[in-house]
């Protein structure tokens, strides 16, 4: 159980990081900054992917799997925002789409068993 623990809490700190990068980027666009973004994009790929295959044991694969496309379409929002606002077009209806698979992935997320569940 140390091991989902940790996994768990290096997953959120990866996935907060990346927000708080991509919330920055968005404000004050920076290609350093983009780069950094898409590397903390692979590590909550990876701790994501760790935690689906763990929860594969305990029988919360179909669980796990939508928590990872939905945190999948959320990183593919924050860059689909970054990107157009680089080349000067709208991104309303992205960061729209950000908001709402944000909202389902944490929420869905914190619901699930490994999760910190706030929300019971």
């Amino acid at each position: 159980m140390d091991f989902l623990t940790s996994s768990t809490h290096l997953h959120i700190t990866t996935w907060f990081i990346g927000i708080i990068l991509f919330l920055i980027g968005a404000i004050k666009p920076n290609k350093g900054l983009h780069m950094a973004l898409r590397l903390f994009y692979i590590l909550i790929i990876i701790t994501g992917g760790a935690l689906f295959i763990e929860a594969m044991d305990y029988g919360q694969g179909m669980n796990y799997g939508i928590k990872l496309i939905l945190g999948i379409l959320v990183i593919s929002m924050m860059e689909m925002v970054l990107v157009r606002q680089s080349k000067g077009k709208s991104a309303t209806a992205f960061w729209i789409l950000f908001v709402i698979f944000l909202f389902w992935t944490l929420f869905y997320g914190f619901k699930l068993p490994m999760g910190m569940n706030f929300l019971a």
